[in-house]
């Protein structure tokens, strides 16, 4: 992970051409379609400055790219970068999920055959278990629906990628909070 404020650097240069592409198509756009299009090219600018070096970011960088009317923003955010990124977009945005060796796999077993003998004598905590069990299951099915390309990542993935996404996105908003008050001062 890069620190912060190489990463809102980064993303800020990213972000100015499209800045500057929304401004330019903004005569043809309705307010919602400017609100997208703006959202749109910081999320891009976002996944850029990861480099697609981040499931998250190669997800991102796939869905914007595959949809026509959103090609043109990509296309500018990216720059010379576009075919090398959405090249390798549309190929790994399934991660490839952790190879697990054969010790985890063991204990894994071992832990099962525990909790079936735990469950015959002690039926409280075993329900105490599996009701902690589905909550950690829906929750983790909320962050794979929140996360670009998480449904595809097992958990210990999704949890690394969602730091990393938390971390990018709080960027964004803290260049973006900068540049709202840097214009808010500006106007007389």
């Amino acid at each position: 992970m890069c620190s912060r404020s190489s990463l809102e650097q980064e993303f800020f240069k990213k972000w100015v051409p499209g800045l500057q592409i929304c401004s330019s198509l903004a005569k043809d756009m309705s307010f919602l379609e400017r609100r997208k299009a703006i959202k749109l090219s910081a999320d891009v600018a976002m996944a850029t400055a990861r480099d697609g070096k981040t499931c998250w970011s190669r997800a991102l960088i796939a869905n914007a790219s595959k949809q026509e009317d959103k090609k043109i923003i990509v296309r500018t955010i990216l720059g010379s970068e576009f075919e090398r990124l959405t090249k390798s977009s549309i190929g790994s945005v399934v991660c490839e999920k952790r190879v697990r060796s054969k010790k985890i796999l063991r204990k894994s077993c071992t832990t099962i055959r525990r909790v079936r003998k735990i469950r015959k004598s002690a039926p409280n905590r075993v329900l105490a278990s599996s009701i902690a069990k589905r909550l950690v299951k829906k929750r983790t099915q909320v962050m794979k629906g929140l996360v670009p390309g998480g449904e595809s990542m097992d958990e210990f993935s999704l949890l690394e990628e969602t730091l990393d996404y938390i971390v990018s996105l709080r960027a964004q908003v803290d260049v973006m909070r900068r540049l709202a008050n840097t214009l808010v001062l500006s106007i007389p």
